[in-house]
């Protein structure tokens, strides 16, 4: 295995070996060698201060108190991290507030170093000189039968730190693992304790969970241990309101058929995929009947619009993340007509903008699919779809994309920076999007001393 080891790193090990120290490849990066998984993230573990190790590396820097010293990479892989992180022995106790040690003290040994790790396929080390495997708690046991279970009591992990509880369902979903039984049975008893987790903290795992393998099992994973109380307590809201109405395809209630939008959405983007899982999160609040005392969920789509931005700043998206998120829920409901318009094809790119198009097609798709449909796409999504692409390269969906600009207007009418010029460049903009023959110069500039 340490021929898949980089040089950069076993460099810094044998720098740190040669001055007399303890020292091991640690973690994930272990696991991941035994299950010939790409690496990301490279950890090392000694038993030198954070002071002796910046001795040797005088370029390194240590700014925490984990015990952890930063040393800048060169030549390593690409798509992995440019800062190697060296982290001395240590134990911990004291977890007031369900994540952080009150109290940290250097360690003597592997042993001491391991023993405070949060699962057993993570607590595995290896020694790069002779590519031994130091298993101190049978994680190669745990990692050859696909599980995740706790170091020791699982109780004592999850109140040390609360964030292993949705860090073991990750895991699960990205690995493709099962949860040991134990372990699974404290993650229930403890679910509450997710309360005291930063939102920064939960948004970055359940977004890993959501662009893994198996987002569906991880986020029903998260129903069934009752963590999803306290990532998405709006989901949970759909239970039992059943969607069912004569003659339609929905055949479920409004949580199962949001978690089967996830389980069938073609797209591997985590904030699609969200938009997908919460797409019709607003239907338990606007359930009306009609005159026919059928199931209706009038403008829930708009509603629905409302709440995904409040669960974007609750989570603490991006901007851009939850722009694409509101965007992809609020239009989820578009109309696909045959006799649809070129112009009225490019006003829908527009509206949804035209890096969220492709995207609001797979939510669609979700949508159909979850819904009990059998085939992903009907005749006349396929179309739209196809409209959609043969007006996606040529046709302009700004006035910046206009073959004139403001200085053009300016220069031909003998105007100065005005109001104006805006509002000629828009209603030739009007124009060219019924007719996209009409955006070139010669045209445009004749059209412009007529309006």
């Amino acid at each position: 295995m340490n021929e898949n080891v980089p040089v950069a790193i076993k460099e810094i090990y044998k720098k740190i070996k040669s001055s007399g120290f303890e020292i091991y490849l640690v973690g994930g990066s272990v696991r991941d060698l035994l299950l010939k998984r790409p690496i990301k993230d490279w950890d090392l573990t000694t038993s030198a201060t954070p002071e002796q190790i910046l001795q040797i590396f005088p370029n390194g820097f240590y700014d925490n108190q984990f015990g952890t010293v930063g040393i800048p990479l060169e030549d390593i892989q690409e798509g992995q991290k440019s800062v190697l992180e060296v982290t001395t022995f240590r134990t911990e106790d004291g977890y007031a507030d369900n994540r952080h040690p009150e109290n940290i003290a250097w360690g003597k040994s592997l042993d001491e170093d391991v023993t405070r790790r949060d699962f057993t396929i993570n607590a595995l080390a290896m020694d790069l000189t002779n590519d031994k495997i130091i298993d101190l708690v049978n994680g190669q046991k745990d990692l050859k039968a696909r599980i995740i279970k706790t170091v020791g009591d699982p109780d004592q992990r999850f109140k040390e730190d609360a964030l292993r509880l949705i860090r073991a369902i990750r895991f699960a979903t990205q690995l493709g693992f099962q949860i040991d039984e134990k372990t699974l049975w404290s993650i229930k008893n403890d679910a509450a304790l997710l309360k005291n987790i930063s939102q920064e903290r939960i948004r970055d795992e359940l977004l890993k969970i959501l662009a893994s393998e198996y987002p569906y099992e991880g986020i029903l994973l998260l129903k069934n241990t009752g963590l999803l109380e306290y990532i998405l307590p709006e989901l949970l809201e759909g239970k039992d309101i059943s969607m069912v109405r004569p003659g339609r395809h929905h055949t479920t209630d409004v949580l199962e058929h949001n978690l089967l939008a996830l389980r069938y959405c073609p797209s591997n983007d985590p904030i699609v995929r969200l938009a997908a899982l919460i797409h019709d999160i607003a239907k338990p609040q606007v359930r009306g009947e009609d005159q026919n005392g059928l199931v209706i969920f009038h403008n829930h789509e708009l509603v629905g619009a409302r709440m995904a931005a409040v669960i974007a700043d609750r989570l603490r998206l991006s901007k851009k993340q939850k722009e694409k998120i509101v965007t992809l829920v609020r239009w989820h409901m578009f109309t696909v007509d045959e006799h649809i318009t070129d112009a009225a094809v490019r006003r829908f790119i527009r509206r949804v903008g035209v890096d969220n198009v492709r995207d609001i097609l797979d939510v669609r798709i979700a949508d159909r699919l979850g819904s009990g449909t059998k085939t992903a796409e009907s005749w006349r999504l396929l179309e739209f779809k196809k409209r959609i692409e043969e007006q996606l390269s040529p046709a302009p969906f700004s006035i910046n994309d206009l073959a004139i600009d403001g200085n053009d207007v300016m220069k031909e009418l003998n105007l100065k920076p005005s109001r104006q010029i805006g509002e000629i460049l828009q209603k030739l903009f009007a124009e060219v999007d019924e007719d996209l023959s009409k955006n070139n110069k010669d045209f445009l500039l004749k059209r412009i001393k007529e309006i």
